[in-house]
């Protein structure tokens, strides 16, 4: 959102946002509930980061998953729970909005 300082235009973007998770598709690591704080920009995404994304194939879809490797200029991304997830191996490539640092409830842990 474009905001005017001092006659001069700036582009103000959030730095740290919070998600709610909605699935099994995370189980063990996150599970449905839970609540996330998400850090955007800071460093490159990196292979086994969780990640929230929106895949190219499903851009209304926000979705929490595992980076798995990157591909096409976006991820490869994959659930915890092979079995409850639909990710990368149903949907594609992924675009990669910004990386879970830590749940803060209702179990506050560091997430990795």
């Amino acid at each position: 959102m474009p905001t005017a300082i001092a006659g001069r235009e700036r582009q103000v973007t959030a730095r740290w946002g919070a998600v709610l998770v909605h699935g099994p598709s995370m189980s063990p690591t996150l599970s449905a509930g839970d609540a996330l704080v998400v850090r955007y920009g800071g460093r490159p995404t990196r292979a086994g980061d969780v990640v929230i994304a929106r895949f190219r194939a499903r851009p209304d879809l926000l979705v929490v998953k595992r980076a798995e490797r990157p591909v096409d200029g976006g991820w490869l991304l994959r659930g915890d729970n092979d079995h409850g997830s639909d990710d990368s191996r149903v949907h594609g490539v992924a675009d990669v909005l910004g990386r879970v640092i830590l749940r803060y409830w209702p179990r506050p842990a560091l997430i990795r």
